[in-house]
């Protein structure tokens, strides 16, 4: 099992399964949410992801019906989710 976790350590999970491709998006909320001109993201599966911490997990509804959680202790964006979709969008953090 994969596992990660935000700086502080109080969000953690594991992945099961594969991870998708690496992308590295554009797009406006993704450049604003993490401060930077991509986010680099890969897909796992919803039954893949496991949350195994949620101390410190928030989540900001970004678009209609696009939540995107991250720790609220620091900010570390951990992951992404679409109430239609199969699979979460995993932020890649480099460590």
């Amino acid at each position: 099992m994969l596992s990660g976790s935000c700086l502080c350590g109080k969000v953690k999970y594991g992945i099961s399964g594969t991870v998708g491709d690496i992308v590295h998006c554009h797009c406006k909320t993704c450049r604003k949410a993490h401060g930077s001109a991509f986010s680099s993201v890969a897909a796992v599966s919803n039954v893949d992801f496991k949350l195994l911490c949620t101390e410190n997990l928030g989540c900001f509804e970004s678009s209609p019906g696009k939540n995107r959680y991250f720790c609220s202790n620091f900010g570390t964006h951990i992951y992404t989710r679409r109430e239609w979709a199969d699979h979460v969008v995993l932020s890649l953090i480099p460590i």
